[in-house]
């Protein structure tokens, strides 16, 4: 007997000493604002969502480089030499040479109006030559006749002879020299139907500023379930490590239990299987203690992870709360939770800017519908001369303008695309008003739920205070009868694992109440202002 006493305490010698705490780590001791300041700096969820209306400003800003004028200039020189040949009266003649060139400049673009402009100018020159036959005085003429040319009259066919006298014809060389062009010139189209109050660009513009709100209010979105995640990370962190205590509690009860189990055994004052109890209750805390800390580890590393964006800095540190918890009444009122909400919530916003969206849609695709009807009008000075300086001149001097002034009208027949696009756009934002309906319902469900979830919680944080008070009371007096010879250790261990869940319970309901604070908030959209935090998107 004596022996198996003492293999039993060398076996909780070395289960005492596997369980031993590892090296010390560095610590961090840190509150709840300093959480939450790191989460707002690295956290990679939101250095992600942080491009988000970035992105979107570069694409309105893309948007509007619709109405950016574009400048195009053109110039090109040609050469052509052709060679020559044999005319129709049996003449030989040499080949023409050409050189030209061609310059083109103008600036297009459109206003915001739908009108659209061009204005530019063109300027060209030729030079070169060509072959042509000139009379020869120093030779005797010569008389041919023309071919017969048959007449019908009243009197019957008639024959009339042509007779010419040609001088013999000599070849010549001809060289010109040519400039001329458009020299300015300006050209618009102003939609006064299709295309005339929205166009595809205006549309694009409209719809691209409510992306861009839409962004913003994913950040803020994202910004508030970073914070009420690093909230509710530090909680429950709290928790687990005040679980730990508990259960470090417990196993130090069951082991002076069971050591006084023993003395009372060796003496005959106690049966052995109160011993065997007592050996059973300490292994069974040892595993919930180790159960905990394993716990207490996965809450830290949660923490740890919403708080850097370099996970393996933070991994050797030991992040140690510098709060505890605490139960503060709040004032529940469910109507102002809902109209509070109903009006903050960026999901709510958001779809509300989607559905105008959609309504700039409708009324692009409504305006399609109609004929296109463009008021056009040209105006412009055209100038030529031997030289650039004579058609410069002329422009100058505005000699010989042009200019031109119409309408043009234009109609699909049936136009049955256009109307069906119409019909589409109309039943989708009809669609999104009841999402946006849906989405209000669930909202106001989501907040009531919030808010009786905390309102329980709170109920819960006293319940579980009375019943660890009354648990160690009851644990109390059951040991003094134990040690009066009235109790068993039975009873005992039983009041002492109800002492150990009521103080479990207790920090527990804690912490519940504080997430549900947190989780209520975050359903109103009211994180950072609980918080006193802004954003401001740059």
């Amino acid at each position: 007997m004596q022996l198996i006493r003492i293999l039993l305490a060398l076996l909780v010698v070395v289960t005492t000493a596997r369980g031993a705490e590892p090296e010390p780590v560095p610590q961090r001791v840190m509150t709840l604002v300093d959480c939450i300041q790191a989460a707002l700096e690295y956290n990679l969820g939101l250095r992600i969502a942080r491009y988000g209306p970035q992105i979107a400003r570069y694409n309105l800003g893309g948007a509007y480089g619709a109405y950016d004028p574009e400048f195009s200039f053109s110039g090109e020189h040609d050469y052509s030499l052709s060679p020559g040949g044999i005319d129709a009266q049996n003449r030989t003649f040499s080949g023409t040479e050409t050189e030209s060139n061609r310059f083109n400049t103008g600036f297009r673009g459109l206003l915001p109006w739908g009108l659209t402009y061009d204005l530019g100018g063109s300027l060209s020159d030729r030079t070169g030559t060509s072959p042509s036959f000139a009379p020869d005085f120093s030779q005797s003429p010569t008389i041919t006749y023309s071919t017969n040319i048959n007449l019908t009259g009243p009197g019957g066919p008639e024959q009339i002879v042509f007779a010419s006298t040609n001088f013999p014809t000599v070849q010549i060389r001809t060289p010109f020299e040519n400039t001329s062009g458009s020299i300015g010139f300006l050209q618009l189209r102003q939609p006064v139907l299709k295309n005339f109050w929205i166009d595809s660009t205006r549309l694009s513009i409209a719809v691209n500023k409510r992306s861009l709100k839409i962004s913003e209010l994913a950040l803020r979105s994202q910004v508030m379930t970073t914070v009420t995640s690093v909230e509710q990370a530090y909680y429950n962190l709290i928790f687990a490590r005040e679980n730990v205590k508990v259960q470090e509690k417990a196993l130090e009860l069951a082991e002076r239990l069971l050591a006084e189990n023993k003395k009372k055994v060796e003496v005959g004052a106690l049966a052995q299987l109160d011993e065997k109890q007592a050996e059973s209750q300490v292994a069974q805390s040892r595993a919930d203690l180790l159960a905990a800390k394993n716990a207490r580890s996965i809450q830290e590393n949660t923490l740890k992870g919403l708080l850097t964006d370099d996970y393996k800095t933070l991994h050797e540190a030991e992040v140690v709360p510098a709060e505890t918890l605490m139960a503060v009444p709040e004032a529940f009122d469910l109507q102002r939770s809902w109209q509070v909400g109903l009006s903050q919530r960026p999901d709510l916003l958001q779809k509300k800017l989607e559905l105008e969206q959609q309504g700039y849609v409708v009324r692009y695709q409504k305006n399609q519908l109609f004929p296109q009807v463009d008021l056009v009008g040209s105006y412009g000075f055209s100038a030529s001369g031997r030289e650039y300086s004579s058609a410069l001149g002329q422009f100058q001097g505005a000699e010989s303008p042009f200019y031109s002034a119409g309408a043009e009208f234009s109609i699909p027949l049936g136009n049955r695309a256009v109307r069906n696009t119409y019909k589409v756009a109309k039943a989708t934002k009809e669609r999104m008003l009841l999402e946006l309906k849906s989405l209000e319902q669930n909202a106001m469900v989501l907040i009531d739920n919030a808010v009786k979830q905390a309102q329980s919680d709170f109920e819960r944080v006293d319940a579980t205070h009375q019943f660890s008070l009354y648990a160690e009371a009851a644990l109390d007096a059951e040991q003094k009868k134990l040690e009066n010879g009235k109790s068993t250790s039975f009873e005992v261990l039983r009041l002492q694992r109800d002492l150990t869940t009521a103080r479990s319970q207790e920090i527990r309901a804690l912490a519940d109440y504080n997430n549900s604070l947190a989780q209520l908030a975050l359903a109103e959209a009211t994180t950072l202002e609980r918080r006193r935090l802004t954003l401001d998107v740059k």
